[in-house]
């Protein structure tokens, strides 16, 4: 039976759980439309293409995970921000691993797309650890690289069932949020003295 009262917001949503079932590579306005239950030119209704949805859904994506890593990160500092920050982002990939491949390389579409807006607020909730620790504006942008290339590749690999050894995969990553804490530790104290100000 034809849906009544399809709005932008559902066939965005409908788009996202479809990704997420059928992986974002295999996304398809046809299979979208027979999951609502219209016609694929009904949807044109709603969304101006596929790049449209595509760009709805990593929009959403992003500020899912915004959500839920500032959520997680409320009240906590040091060590347990890293993994409440950490443990957030893993568990939002490997619940929605479609989406949030909508995420990766699609570019905003000016100041005003919503995605810069909660993009921008991801990387300050993880810039706020990053200061925790000492992390200067020098090492910042190689920080959050490493942080964010950690957390993706092991939750992806995680995802695709790429970890076949036999051991618990939760120890793995609590042993990789210690392994970056330690290495943060190191550099912010490195970076700074007493007083401080950057070390010699």
């Amino acid at each position: 039976m034809p849906r009544v009262g399809l709005c932008n917001a559902d066939v965005v949503a409908a788009g996202a759980t479809l990704a997420d079932d059928v992986g974002f590579a295999n996304l398809a306005l046809g299979t979208l439309a027979q999951r609502l239950g219209v016609r694929t030119p009904s949807l044109y209704k709603h969304i101006d293409s596929l790049a449209d949805l595509r760009h709805s859904i990593a929009t959403l994506a992003i500020t899912e995970l915004d959500q839920q890593v500032r959520d997680a990160m409320h009240g906590r500092s040091g060590t347990e921000a890293l993994a409440a920050f950490a443990t957030a982002f893993r568990n939002y990939l490997v619940a929605h691993p479609g989406r949030y491949a909508a995420t990766i390389g699609e570019p905003y579409s000016g100041p005003e797309d919503p995605m810069l807006h909660s993009g921008s607020r991801l990387l300050q909730s993880l810039e706020a650890v990053l200061h925790g620790y000492g992390i200067d504006e020098t090492d910042m942008v190689h920080a959050m690289r490493s942080i964010r290339g950690a957390l993706h590749g092991f939750a992806t690999l995680q995802t695709s069932n790429g970890f076949q050894w036999s051991e618990d995969t939760d120890l793995s990553f609590d042993w990789m949020i210690r392994f970056i804490d330690q290495g943060l530790t190191q550099i912010g104290s490195r970076r700074t003295d007493l007083h401080g100000q950057v070390a010699d």
